[in-house]
């Protein structure tokens, strides 16, 4: 604890003359929305993350969304995605009746899922576990997450999306497939989440 206090000391005693910072506005892109944030740069963004972009009406989802599963492979799917996202496949309803385990979920290929809400200036889909979105780690723990949004649920800035989130969920913010990079810079995708994502934009 001394050194410490000693370098807070310090630092004290260098900014003590110095002028006291300009203040930071906050107002910055908060205007409220008037309607679906830029669709087209949200598709943009999300492709620039090495995601892949579909393009659907409330009459094609079903068939979209089955075309990304290959065939054989298992899909889980969360108990209130709507029927008419749902691939034509026999697939686990997590939650029904029990949810599923860890262990269980890595068994499985594939989840698709629907989101709270996509921002197009990041490519960013957010999750927070409410109608159609399932629990964390339905998203997190298999190899490939198929994500559902609708394009009015897409905002054009991280701050709408702030002042329309609630906090208190648990939010989970997925911009492109998992990925980390080593001190060489060398990618590797998969650690932290699904290594493949697919976002179906529903218009």
């Amino acid at each position: 604890m001394h050194a410490r206090n000693e370098i807070l000391s310090r630092i004290r005693s260098a900014i003590a003359d110095a002028p006291a910072p300009e203040p930071v506005s906050r107002d910055y892109h908060r205007k409220p929305l008037s309607g679906p944030g830029d669709v087209e740069l949200f598709a943009h963004t999300v492709d620039d993350y090495r995601a892949q972009v579909h393009r659907a009406d409330e009459s094609t989802v079903t068939e979209i969304v089955t075309g990304l599963i290959a065939e054989g492979a298992r899909a889980v799917v969360p108990p209130d995605l709507p029927q008419v996202w749902r691939p034509r496949r026999d697939v686990v309803v997590d939650g029904a009746p029990a949810a599923l385990s860890t262990l269980e979920l890595d068994a499985i290929d594939v989840v698709v899922t629907g989101c709270t809400l996509g921002i197009a200036a990041t490519g960013t889909v957010v999750l927070d576990g409410g109608a159609g979105q399932g629990r964390r780690a339905l998203t997190l723990v298999p190899d490939h997450h198929i994500c559902v949004i609708r394009a009015d649920q897409i905002v054009d800035t991280v701050p709408q999306a702030f002042q329309t989130l609630d906090a208190t969920k648990p939010l989970t913010f997925i911009s492109g497939p998992s990925a980390t990079s080593d001190i060489e810079l060398n990618r590797v995708e998969g650690v932290h989440g699904p290594r493949t994502l697919d976002v179906v934009i529903v218009r």
